[in-house]
């Protein structure tokens, strides 16, 4: 499968560099770009992309906002956001967002395109190097989840039924089913099995049993 790229970043010689880089990969085709979000927008409607690399600061808007503008339309758009330097707050912004990818513009080539070709077959799934170590600084420094919230985890993961948790936690079922929104929207999930697997994947029930 061939993946179709599209270039989103206000400066022409990031955009004319990326389009060399995949110029020399045969499983990528650089089928446009755009230098601001208006463009982006048009560029991605007009040319169906299967991944959009995105800068963070354009001419008319933000790109992570851009980004998740391209994907409510399109849900199976890979989106990999590109930018200057490393900083811990926008990976957990990009994470949140539900980007696929963060790299930075300094980052050696293969990363970038192991970026791309990540974003291609798992839109949906986010990737970035040093992310274990990224999530563990994040748990540190308050944790993904409220303390609430990790209750409510902990008790789903022992098989309690909602109206339980809310019994037991002394708070109503609505409260709990909201709790239960802000866990699968947090870890990106759609049900108690895949919020599980996640929170395993990602250290949080080992964090669930030391609070």
């Amino acid at each position: 499968m061939t993946i179709r790229l599209v270039s989103v970043d206000r400066h022409v010689l990031l955009r004319l560099g990326l389009a060399r880089v995949v110029a020399a990969h045969a499983d990528i085709e650089l089928v446009g770009e755009a230098g601001s979000a208006a463009d982006a927008l048009r560029v991605v409607e007009e040319t169906a992309p299967t991944v959009v690399t995105m800068g963070l600061s354009l001419p008319d808007g933000d790109g992570v906002a851009v980004a998740q503008r391209l994907r409510e339309s399109n849900p199976d758009l890979g989106v990999v956001l590109l930018t200057a330097t490393a900083d811990d707050a926008l990976l957990y912004r990009a994470l949140d967002a539900g980007l696929s990818a963060y790299v930075t513009k300094s980052a050696p080539v293969g990363q970038v395109l192991t970026a791309i070709r990540h974003a291609a077959v798992a839109p949906t799934s986010f990737t970035t190097p040093g992310l274990a170590a990224a999530l563990s600084r994040r748990q540190s420094q308050g944790g993904l989840l409220s303390r609430r919230e990790r209750q409510v985890l902990s008790l789903m993961r022992d098989g309690i039924s909602l109206p339980a948790i809310a019994a037991q936690l002394h708070v109503s079922e609505a409260t709990v089913k909201t709790y239960v929104s802000r866990l699968y929207s947090k870890l990106r999930v759609n049900n108690r099995s895949q919020a599980l697997m996640v929170a395993v994947n990602q250290g949080l029930l080992a964090t669930v049993d030391a609070a």
